[in-house]
């Protein structure tokens, strides 16, 4: 049997579909695998180069062939698409996938530490309860409105409504102890995000480069960790337009004929990520009209002139998209934000 030189993986739950190739691109090997004879696999096999899918445990498989002396490559889904030839299945995507990472020019994800995985289970675990705690609070209103108790939109409004519920007898007793429960379930929440706040804090406060993106208007600590425990390497980007090209903040060109179209905002790459830069455009929009115009930071001011002259939504992407370009300066450069930047603290 040839040499094999280059192996797609296709990950799923139990299975992974395998494809190998020789030096010369002919595929020499073709299977299915369950998912803990993976391993067992390659320590059997000399060193190739082999690809992946971005997906769940793509980067624990990436550091153990790592391990094992295999060059592990993780690759967007959408890079892959182009190079699969017929219909889709699990042995065309790895034959793809194969194909896919021998290319010289494909940009390729960065293989995360099991520190910055574990630094992003905390992110995550918050975003699921922040969403769950929304969720808690709408049930809540919906079940009190069938009672005629409607309240202002806040969470503070309806926590204050809710015990007013529970003092009220004159309301149904089975109404009264649910509302009981909800109360004693969020309050359990709140409990939980208070925990990850501290930690996402204290992390934060330990890594140089989170401190020195905290810094920004408009970024504050929570986005500063998670752009640390996210970007492991800001220097596989050529610019800051092509990071904030990563995050999804950038319209969606399709030019031909040397006349160039823009579409959408893409909206690709990490959602959460992403959705916290648009918060905190928010913070920065604001900021930036309260500000007097003889106070105003070159970037504030920067803001106020595109408020001016696309309105609110577009200016959010385009702060976002700012401070994008702005973070991977200060992730790739190493040097402190520079005083039209930084936020105005007279």
């Amino acid at each position: 049997m040839d040499e094999i030189t280059t192996v797609g993986l296709d990950l799923a739950k139990r299975v992974v579909s395998l494809c190998g190739e020789n030096g010369s691109g002919r595929v020499v090997v073709q299977r299915t695998l369950r998912r803990e004879a993976v391993l067992g696999w390659f320590r059997q096999r000399p060193t190739c180069l082999v690809g992946m899918e971005a997906c769940a445990s793509a980067h624990w498989f990436a550091r153990e062939l790592a391990a094992l002396g295999h060059t592990a490559r993780i690759m967007a889904p959408e890079f892959v698409r182009p190079f699969r030839l017929s219909g889709k299945n699990d042995a065309h995507d790895a034959e793809a996938i194969c194909a896919a990472v021998r290319q010289p020019q494909l940009r390729f994800v960065t293989v995360k530490s099991a520190e910055q995985q574990a630094r992003l289970v905390v992110h995550r675990l918050r975003q699921g309860w922040q969403e769950e705690r929304t969720a808690g609070l709408n049930r809540l209103r919906g079940l009190l409105a069938e009672f005629g108790r409607v309240y202002p939109n806040s969470a503070t409004a309806a926590l204050a409504g809710a015990q007013a519920v529970l003092a009220d007898e004159t309301l149904p007793p089975a109404l009264r102890r649910g509302v009981a429960r909800q109360l004693e379930h969020l309050r359990e929440l709140d409990t939980h995000l208070a925990h990850c706040d501290r930690e996402i804090a204290q992390e934060a406060r330990d890594d140089p480069r989170a401190q020195r993106v905290a810094r920004l208007s408009g970024v504050g600590v929570l986005t500063a960790s998670a752009v640390a425990a996210m970007v492991a390497d800001p220097g596989q980007f050529r610019c800051g337009r092509q990071f904030a090209a990563w995050l999804g903040l950038t319209p969606r060109q399709y030019s031909t004929g040397g006349k160039s179209r823009l579409g959408r905002i893409t909206r690709r790459g990490d959602t959460y990520l992403r959705g916290l830069l648009v918060q905190g455009a928010r913070s920065a929009l604001q900021a930036a009209l309260r500000a007097k115009p003889e106070r105003r930071t070159r970037l504030a001011a920067w803001i106020v002139a595109v408020y001016q002259r696309i309105g609110y939504h577009k200016t959010l992407v385009a702060i976002a998209n700012k401070h994008a370009r702005l973070i991977w300066v200060l992730l790739t450069r190493d040097e402190p934000l520079r005083v039209h930047a930084a936020v105005n603290c007279n």
